[in-house]
Parts: structure tokens; sequence; C-alpha cells
């Protein structure tokens, strides 16, 4: 190729642009409209992602021209980064120690991360609290209620706990809120042998997992979706934690899989049966 091109007079960049002009044109408006598609599904996946979905589906494309793409068609997003603090830690009740400090978690449940957000419903709040395994990311435990009462944490704990064989060595890692410290909730973990840890005061990076999961949540669902009521939220929030959030939904901490899929490969790997 190089004796071809000085024979022409020509530069080897130069010979590869002709090429990419005469690309062919159907196959590259279908790449562009797979990225476009995904863009709508996930507005919150960045280039990687959108790239790791490209991959999976067996498109063979270079991950800067989907970053190229989609600069170009100005579907890179950009996010808010703003913490709202919704935690009530001024109360009486025991306060546990942060046990995860140090902690290498290299299994599922290992590791569970709990916190409590809200949800803006046309006419009221509404709140919801999530339990989330560390490592592999998958939501386990949810609920949605009117009150940001106790029984809110203890409802998505309870779910969390029919679904799962939490071990001794499990940890439970939440903020201080008086939800979490609750008597009913500490006596709960403490039932099924799970070690209690809350993260130091007005120190949210300590449940950043958490807190990375609602960012996700709210802008791949909640803020894309008006809820008319609490039984209209609590079924769209189901559906998409159940249906997308751990079925469908690309991590790049999980080699971008989701976490279903991951949870099966670790079984598959190490023969267990957990569910």
């Amino acid at each position: 190729m190089s004796r071809l091109c000085r024979v022409a007079s020509l530069s080897r960049a130069g010979y590869y642009r002709f090429r990419r002009r005469h690309e062919s044109l159907p196959a590259a408006m279908q790449l562009r409209d797979q990225i476009q598609h995904l863009a709508l599904r996930w507005p919150a996946y960045g280039y990687r992602r959108v790239h790791a979905a490209l991959v999976r589906q067996g498109w063979k494309v270079n991950h800067k021209r989907v970053l190229r793409l989609m600069r170009i068609d100005n579907l890179l997003c950009v996010r808010r980064r703003k913490f709202i603090f919704t935690t009530n830690s001024q109360h009486g009740l025991p306060i546990y120690p942060n046990l995860v400090e140090g902690l290498v978690v290299d299994s599922i449940d290992q590791l569970w991360v709990a916190d409590i957000t809200y949800i803006r419903l046309q006419m009221e709040f509404v709140y919801l609290a999530v339990l989330l395994d560390a490592f592999s990311r998958r939501c386990i435990g949810w609920a949605l209620q009117g009150t940001l009462e106790a029984a809110l944490a203890l409802e998505a704990l309870r779910m969390a706990l029919r679904q799962r064989r939490p071990n001794p060595a499990l940890v439970h890692l939440s903020d201080r809120g008086v939800q979490y410290a609750s008597y009913d909730y500490t006596a709960e973990l403490q039932r099924h042998g799970i070690r209690i840890s809350m993260s130091r005061l007005a120190s949210p990076y300590d449940n950043a997992q958490a807190e990375s999961f609602i960012k996700t949540l709210k802008y791949e669902e909640v803020y894309r979706t008006e809820y008319r009521n609490l039984e209209e939220a609590r079924a769209s929030i189901t559906e998409f934690l159940e249906k997308i959030y751990n079925r469908e939904r690309l991590h790049s901490a999980l080699g971008y899989r989701p976490p279903m899929e991951f949870e099966r490969g670790l079984r598959q790997a190490t023969g267990k049966g957990r569910s």
C-alpha cells in the first residue's frame, strides 16, 4: 500500500480519508441510529456504556468513534452534582460504628447498603427506601410509602431478607437516620445475625454506592416520568427496578453487565445456588 501511494503521489492518510468518504452509508446510518436509540433509552449513559452496549449487540466499533458521534449529535449527558440531605440524625437512639472502612468486598451478601430518598408526585411527596448488594449492585429490597417512618425502611429490609439468605458476616451500612437507628429496624438486623454499620456524621460519601444508585434512579426513571399518585409511582418504579435496572442496565464496575447477569456468572463459577 505504501508503494502504491508513492507511485500515485498520495499520502497514506489521504488515501484512507478517501476510502472513509465512500464508507457504506446504510451501515454508518444504522450505527448512528442505534447510538441515538441507546442514548434515548438510557439518558444517563456516557459514551463508554453506549460503546459497551453496542459491543454486546455485535457491533465492531471503536469507543472513540462512539464519542465523536455522540458529541456531534449532542448526546453526551450532563449531570447535576448535588447532594440533598433528608436524613434526621438528631435523635437519642444508639449509633453504630462504621465497619466498612478497610473492608474488601469480594462476594455477594457481604455488604448491603441502604438509603432513603423522596419522589415528587403531582400533589405531594412520597418516600422510597432501597437496599442494594454492594458487590453486584443489585437492588434487593425497596419500599415506597407516603410517610417517612421506620416502617418504610423495615419493609425494604424484609423484602431483601425474603430474597436472600444472609450469612453471619454480612454487614448492613446506612446513614444515621432515625429510621435505620430505630429499635424495630436494628432488632430485625440482629435477629438475622447481620452486623450493623453506620456512616460518619454528615459524610454522604461513606455510603456512596447507595447515593450513586439513587442518582441513577432519578435520572433514568423519576425525572422522566410524571406520577399522578402513589400507586402509579409504585408500579412504574417497581418495573424499572425489576425489569430494567437489575436485568438490563450495564454497570462499568461489573464489566458492563447487568447485576442479575453478573450474579448468574458468579453462581456458575462457584457452583452456589443463591437467589
